[in-house]
């Protein structure tokens, strides 16, 4: 018992996770979100950003069993813990952490529920009216959306093709955003 809890597997199972997380950071920061998409560049577009890939990501592990479904959720908590030291970061203080975190927690699910259930119905306009809701919610137009919602259903087959062993061994690639 020792040994899988402070031993070779659990290191692994470190490179693991942090591999993925890091592959789904840098698809969330790929430049053609912010210049050519219009995606505020400042914590919570970021966030947005994130939030996305990680649903993605999510979306494509759900139903799964085993080492799939442990990693999913061990991502998802990695997501969480890196939104609480950012928040730190931005110098919220030790009391105010928590109810930011229970905010945006609030805010990913109800982000995530939306995304799905225009993914699974296959409703392009649904997913460019949530993304606007969510990424802009400042702007009465945002054209970009289309774009970005177009970008979701790409990355959503393009890891589809992406065999679970694979993803499971650390291996996941994001589609680079076609700008126009």
């Amino acid at each position: 018992m020792f040994q899988r809890l402070f031993g070779r597997e659990r290191q692994a199972n470190r490179a693991i996770t942090d591999a993925l997380y890091t592959r789904i950071v840098a698809a969330a920061r790929q430049e053609p979100f912010y210049s050519a998409w219009d995606v505020p560049d400042t914590p919570l577009g970021r966030f947005e950003m994130l939030s996305l890939h990680m649903f993605l990501f999510q979306h494509r592990l759900r139903g799964e069993t085993g080492a799939p479904a442990e990693i999913a959720q061990l991502l998802i908590d990695e997501f969480f813990l890196d939104v609480d030291h950012s928040l730190r970061e931005l110098g919220i203080s030790d009391v105010g952490v928590p109810k930011r975190m229970k905010k945006l927690a609030k805010m990913f699910y109800g982000r995530t529920e939306s995304y799905k259930d225009a993914l699974e119905r296959d409703d392009h306009a649904a997913l460019a009216a949530a993304l606007m809701r969510n990424v802009r919610p400042d702007a009465s137009e945002w054209p970009q959306a289309s774009d970005l919602a177009g970008y979701v259903f790409v990355a959503n087959r393009f890891l589809a093709e992406q065999p679970s062993q694979d993803i499971c061994a650390g291996k996941l690639t994001y589609p680079v955003p076609q700008a126009a």
